[in-house]
């Protein structure tokens, strides 16, 4: 972008963008917590989302495309993965994606005001893993949304990149696919990096394009562990 530009787009930002998102997210989590209080958190706790998501990539002049939405099934439990490129990836996922789920999210996401509080109404899985025990108490937390049919997100690199390539993958959301014998969709994200990465405050407008990859269903032995994190990774790679 032309720096006459970003000038007049930072300034924007400031004076208009901010603080309509800023009124949004408080709008969104206030609904989310009202909503999941009165018992229907299946639904606020996703569809106020995608409206919300979906303005922070409007406002910031961020378009999305979605191609292989008929690979998955509304009906369907699915764990999905997928790269993690930047903040965006999150109104990314929450806006295109198209299937209601919940996401597992590192434990210090709590601290952001408002939507730390909405996510804990709405069932979103914080991931603690400062001891054995708070780890059995994560996995426990996404067993118990997994055997209510509810479908997951995750980011199995665990953090953001640096560098706009990919992380090592971790196996915890793996291990619940194994257990619950559930189809695993990759899901790749390609433009987040250039739009807002972790080492920069505000975005830039860009385009996003999430790939949604076909399931790996599980065999009749069940998934093997190595094979469906190397599977899984070479799908996301594969359209970057």
């Amino acid at each position: 972008m032309p720096a006459i530009l970003l000038i007049f787009y930072r300034i924007y930002q400031v004076v208009i963008m901010c603080p309509l998102l800023i009124v949004a997210t408080i709008l969104t989590a206030v609904a989310t917590v009202i909503g999941s209080a009165l018992g229907f958190g299946g639904w606020w706790g996703y569809y106020p989302e995608i409206l919300w998501s979906r303005l922070f990539c409007w406002l910031a002049f961020v378009r999305v495309t979605v191609s292989g939405r008929e690979n998955i099934d509304s009906k369907v439990s699915y764990m999905f993965v997928a790269n993690h490129q930047g903040a965006y990836d999150i109104f990314t996922v929450y806006g295109y994606l198209g299937h209601n789920f919940r996401w597992m999210m590192k434990q210090s996401l709590q601290k952001i005001p408002f939507v730390g509080w909405a996510c804990r109404w709405a069932k979103q899985i914080f991931v603690d893993n400062s001891s054995p025990a708070a780890t059995r108490r994560t996995m426990e937390r996404a067993e118990r949304l997994l055997s209510g049919g509810m479908s997951l997100v995750v980011f199995p690199e665990g953090a953001r990149t640096w560098t706009g390539e990919m992380r090592p993958f971790k196996r915890g959301a793996y291990r619940l696919a194994v257990e619950f014998n559930l189809p695993v969709v990759p899901l790749t994200i390609d433009g987040a990096f250039r739009v807002l990465p972790r080492f920069k405050k505000l975005p830039v407008p860009g385009h996003i394009h999430l790939t949604i990859h076909k399931p790996i269903h599980p065999s009749t032995d069940g998934h093997d562990l190595s094979r469906l994190m190397e599977e899984s990774r070479s799908s996301i790679a594969s359209v970057l």
